[in-house]
């Protein structure tokens, strides 16, 4: 289900972005460029685009079928990987797949100016949401639904630290906007990204810092979306998984990486160089996924 995690995340991320630069004129001259920073695929993006507009990051990430990772793509991928296993998911989750596969194969630019920016991600957006409402209602608590929760996790883990490190590490203010509406507000939009923006302001109040944005979105086990939630998730499943096979781990690839967050801190994770530290956790996300795999021949 990595898939239809990496959709739904590109789907917030277009989503956010359009509506901050509605909110606020851009001070930079390519404010869609981050976001192709965020997903690691500039290469990619720059052998058919030569720049990152409006348009060209929209069609990158929403109906490009030679991108592998773009919405569009993505869920023909889910619904690919869903199909031989129908008899281990439920009814309702095959049908709700299905039918947003069925929608984007009628996707185009223009249906995106036909529907208007917000009308169309908003709508992508519930769909996303409805599905993730099946799994938690409908699917037994078995292995399949491990397997499931895996990919979503692994996936949800290593997006956050991504969006976390380019607004840090490449989007750097200027000296003098520290602290500034700019600053705040793109603090506040990578929230947003993360639906994080209430719990935030629960746990926090309405001052934005950043080591408390560091500390919900990496740190925090209660929050959902969080990495520390999220390596939670995948240690308790795969002690599940391991345990009912023949062959069960001893040593869970999750264990290396939950080890540094329950050591780490937020403040000292910033003071040491939080790019260096959220490579690390990327990195530890990848071998996760790559040990699972070779394991158990994760489903995705």
């Amino acid at each position: 289900m990595r898939y239809l995690e990496r959709a739904q995340w590109r789907a917030r991320l277009l989503d956010v972005n359009y509506r901050l630069l509605l909110e606020v004129p851009p001070r930079d001259t390519d404010p869609w460029e981050p976001l192709v920073q965020i997903t690691g695929e500039m290469d990619q993006f720059g052998v058919h685009h030569s720049h990152a507009d409006e348009s060209s990051v929209m069609q990158f990430f929403t109906f490009d079928r030679e991108n592998r990772s773009s919405i569009r793509r993505c869920i023909e991928l889910a619904r690919t990987n869903l199909g031989p296993l129908r008899h281990l998911i439920s009814s309702e989750l095959w049908l709700e797949v299905n039918r947003l596969y069925l929608d984007a194969q009628e996707w185009s630019p223009a249906t995106l100016a036909e529907s208007g920016t917000v009308a169309f991600y908003t709508d992508l957006r519930d769909r996303f949401y409805a599905i993730a409402g099946v799994i938690q209602s409908t699917m037994q608590r078995d292995q399949a639904y491990d397997f499931v929760q895996l990919g979503t996790m692994i996936e949800r883990a290593d997006n956050v630290a991504r969006m976390l490190d380019v607004k840090y590490h490449y989007l750097l203010p200027r000296l003098e906007d520290i602290g500034g509406p700019t600053d705040l507000r793109q603090w506040a939009a990578v929230l947003r990204s993360a639906s994080a923006l209430e719990a935030f302001r629960k746990t926090y109040g309405n001052a934005i810092k950043v080591d408390r944005v560091v500390d919900i979105l990496i740190f925090k086990p209660e929050f959902p979306r969080s990495v520390r939630f999220c390596i939670d998730r995948i240690a308790e499943s795969l002690k599940r998984i391991g345990g009912a096979g023949d062959h069960p781990l001893t040593d869970l690839p999750s264990d290396s990486l939950l080890n540094i967050l329950s050591k780490a801190t937020a403040a000292g994770a910033i003071a040491e160089g939080l790019h260096n530290f959220l490579l690390v956790v990327q990195k530890e996300c990848a071998t996760i996924a790559n040990l699972t795999f070779g394991q158990y021949m994760a489903l995705e």
